[in-house]
């Protein structure tokens, strides 16, 4: 965070910026180039602007030498105690540390803004700083009331909560060690056209009606159980309660919110509490002006009309409240509005929120299963964000927020802070500016605080537009020739009187006089807007505005405008140029340099799909459109950023699902289809795989409503998995497959091989040149050889053969 000494630092050097550019621009100096006669006026011409009351500064030249910037009066010879140049400052009354835990022996001690209390004391047209510091303490009280709509067409959603102390106790222990639970119910007026009125009907409205033929008479609003923190009543009164019925659809909802929000001492609120206010409803709620069609013609003064019985005295005598009261009575004590109401409404009702400050809208189950959820998250939404306001506003101070979340950027024009954690710590420098002087002796003040925190920063202003000298003026002084006073160095003359000491009377000119009231040679005499007398231009009235300045050449309504406005209305008109109020710009003051309005509910600039020009979003990316440029269709991005919201609504998963921020975010209807059609046109299909490989498939479009659906599969796209016989068999007949395949083959490749053997036999056998009846191969099986022998038997020798 940028500390005070920084911010005032750089307002200093702002101003001397600003100051050297109006003093050389076009050769302007704007505190001489005004209509100053006075000191008061010439510290309401520009901050930069002094003013000297020295009685013989400037002697011989106009009453406008005496205001001009501060260093030019000093060139010039002005003592600087004789300079009245008063600056805005600020005083730090009360600034008491912020605390870390909001229970236990310190309950009623805790701060969760700092500081407490400053003072402001404000010069108009200077700019000043302050910071101040929120932080939503651990561990915080909180009281809950239940109000639920008990017509007819609730009784399901009763048989549903008739248990809901308990198990509501048990889950909101797991935040706060200081839970209380009330109740309250609502119908409607017990009056035509809005309930049944005939005598047949006003023991039991459900005479006659078969479905659920007993109910109990109907009743604007009922308190039924105080807060408390024995549980256990609440289920006990939840029990004993019975439904009603109405003859027309909008309920009486908001007659029974204002009671619950004013009759503080009834329902029980803490002071040091979060106070929670559950309104559950299937229908749309009656606003004002709803009552003359029953002749209640008196508006809602915003009081507590509980009678003896604790029910709504005045239902049948007071209109139903309007936004603007029921959101001032809210704020006024601190409380959240929770919107619990079924799919159909959350659009109605998102509309609501918008209007009243620090309400949030869930959907409710048909049945109100989900009611315990719904108050969690809501109850972490609510401490996951932190918003100013501004209450009893000055309308002549301008205020100029500047957040510093948890990422330590700070965004200008933002005065709310988003997904933060329990015992975080933001920042917020306020920009303040008077734009003009009040009335003398007005006390002016306003308060600074958080939504539904009854922690405060309480801001006194005091105007800098007085000067010091004007307590020592001079009546009938004799500078001023006795017949005028003298005041911060100059003559205020008797009426019929002119002159720098008083010495002229009105009527006397001559050529000299007349040649002073002529802004150059060759003009006309005070412009042709004006008189000369005793060479002083006395400039004529306008029914258009006044006319002024030192040659009657100024206006405050010659500026320009934007649709008829002077100065868009965001402005004061000097001199033929717009002074813009904090916040504004241009050459007519149209162009707002808030942010806030391009915010998208993601936390991005337009969506970061187009800039902020002039408060207004004007995107950039092709195809996208909306007030934050939020829709597009066709952008690369947006099965993306539909995907996480399908996750989070329909299947509770997702990135989303975690921060409970799926409400915030996801705010387009969602609707599931057995079978999906991609042919309608204009809507984009997208699809993604789930973490057990499933396809989810769903299509994003824009109806000329505005509106955004996802229509969505119930469940996503899943193949079945296989047996494992099946797999079994399918591996084996592979493999006796393959091996078939290859057998078939080399059976083929051997009976090639063999015929083309067997053909190069056949080529070489009819080749031979042998005859048939001899084969060259064969051989005689018998051979005959004949052997010569000589050998001795028993000495003899014999020659001859051997038979």
């Amino acid at each position: 965070m940028w500390s005070p000494g920084t911010w005032m630092w750089r307002a200093a050097v702002s101003c001397m910026l600003l100051e050297a550019f109006l003093h050389t621009a076009k050769g302007l100096n704007v505190c001489m180039g005004g209509s100053a006669t006075s000191c008061e006026e010439c510290l309401l011409i520009h901050p930069s602007c002094a003013w000297c009351a020295q009685e013989d500064f400037g002697r011989g030249g106009t009453l406008l030498f005496r205001c001009d910037f501060n260093h030019n009066l000093l060139k010039r010879g002005c003592d600087p105690r004789s300079i009245e140049y008063p600056t805005s400052s600020i005083s730090i009354l009360q600034n008491m540390p912020l605390s870390s835990k909001g229970s236990g022996s310190t309950q009623y001690d805790v701060v969760q803004i700092m500081p407490q209390r400053i003072s402001l004391s404000l010069r108009p047209g200077d700019q000043t700083w302050f910071g101040l510091q929120v932080r939503q303490v651990e561990d915080y009280p909180v009281d809950l009331y239940y109000l639920m709509d008990l017509s007819l067409s609730m009784k399901d959603d009763l048989d549903t909560i008739r248990n809901l102390g308990t198990k509501l106790a048990q889950e909101m222990g797991k935040l706060t060690s200081n839970f209380r639970l009330g109740f309250g119910s609502f119908v409607d007026k017990n009056m035509s056209p809005f309930s049944y009125t005939a005598p047949k009907y006003q023991e039991n409205p459900c005479n006659g009606y078969k479905p659920f033929p007993n109910c109990v008479p109907s009743f604007g609003f009922r308190h039924i159980l105080s807060l408390t923190d024995k549980v256990d009543r609440f289920n006990e009164e939840v029990q004993k309660q019975m439904v009603s019925r109405n003859r027309d659809a909008p309920e009486g909802g908001f007659d029974a919110i204002l009671q619950a929000a004013v009759c503080k001492e009834e329902i029980g609120w803490r002071k040091e509490a979060y106070h929670l206010l559950v309104f559950a409803t299937d229908d749309v709620p009656h606003l004002a002006l709803d009552g003359r069609l029953g002749g209640l013609v008196q508006p809602h003064d915003g009081q507590c009309h509980l009678n003896e019985r604790n029910e709504y005295s005045a239902s049948t005598k007071m209109d139903y409240p309007s936004l603007a009261l029921l959101g001032e009575k809210l704020a006024e004590n601190n409380i959240f509005l929770i919107f619990a109401v079924t799919k159909r409404l959350y659009i109605i009702y998102k509309n609501f929120t918008a209007l009243i400050p620090g309400t949030t809208v869930e959907i409710l189950d048909q049945d109100s299963k989900n009611v315990i959820q719904l108050i969690i998250t809501a109850y972490n939404n609510i401490r996951s964000k932190v918003e100013l306001t501004v209450w009893d506003h000055p309308e002549d101070i301008s205020l100029s927020f500047t957040a510093t979340c948890q990422d330590g950027q700070p965004l200008p024009g933002f005065r709310k802070c988003a997904d933060l954690k329990i015992g975080d710590t933001v920042s917020f420098n306020v920009s303040v500016e008077a734009r003009s002087c009040p009335p003398s002796g007005a006390d002016q003040s306003f308060t600074i605080k958080p939504v539904g925190f009854k922690d405060r920063l309480e801001v006194t202003v005091d105007y800098q537009c007085d000067c010091g000298c004007s307590r020592t003026a001079q009546t009938n002084s004799s500078i001023c020739s006795s017949i005028g006073t003298y005041h911060c160095g100059t003559c205020q003359c008797e009426p019929g009187y002119l002159g720098a000491r008083c010495e002229c009377q009105e009527g006397e000119a001559s050529s000299i006089y007349i040649s002073a009231c002529r802004e150059a040679e060759g003009k006309q005499i005070c412009s042709g807007r004006g008189e000369c007398s005793c060479n002083q231009c006395l400039c004529y009235e306008s029914e258009f505005g006044n006319i002024y300045g030192s040659f009657c050449e100024c206006d405050d309504f010659s500026c320009a405008r934007h649709k008829g406005i002077l100065c868009s209305g965001h402005g004061e008109c000097h001199c033929g140029e717009c002074k813009c109020h904090a916040s504004y710009i241009g050459d007519n003051c149209n162009c707002s340099t808030e942010t806030s309005s391009c915010m998208s509910d993601d936390g991005q600039m337009c969506s970061g799909r187009g800039q902020c020009v002039c408060g207004r979003c004007q995107c950039t990316e092709p195809g996208a459109f909306g007030d934050t440029c939020e829709k597009c269709p066709t952008c690369p991005d947006a099965c993306g950023t539909k995907r996480e919201c399908i996750e989070c609504r329909l299947f509770d998963s997702g990135q989303l699902a975690d921060n409970q921020t799926c409400q915030r975010l996801c705010k387009d209807e969602i609707i599931t289809v057995e079978t999906l059609k991609t042919d309608e046109p204009g809507a984009v299909l997208c699809l993604y795989k789930t973490d057990n490989d499933c396809v989810m498939k769903f299509t994003y479009s824009e109806h000329a409503n505005g509106q955004s659906i996802l229509t969505a599969l119930k469940e996503p796209e899943c193949g079945g998995g296989p047996e494992a016989p099946m797999v079994l068999l399918a591996v084996v007949g592979s493999i006796l497959l393959v091996g078939v395949v290859l057998l078939a083959v080399w059976k083929l490749v051997i009976t090639i091989h063999d015929r083309r053997e067997f053909a190069r036999f056949q080529s070489a056998r009819s080749r031979a040149r042998y005859e048939m009846a001899s084969n060259p191969l064969y051989k005689q099986p018998v051979t005959t050889h004949f052997v010569e022998t000589d050998f001795n038997m028993y000495g003899k020798s014999y020659n001859g053969g051997v038979n």
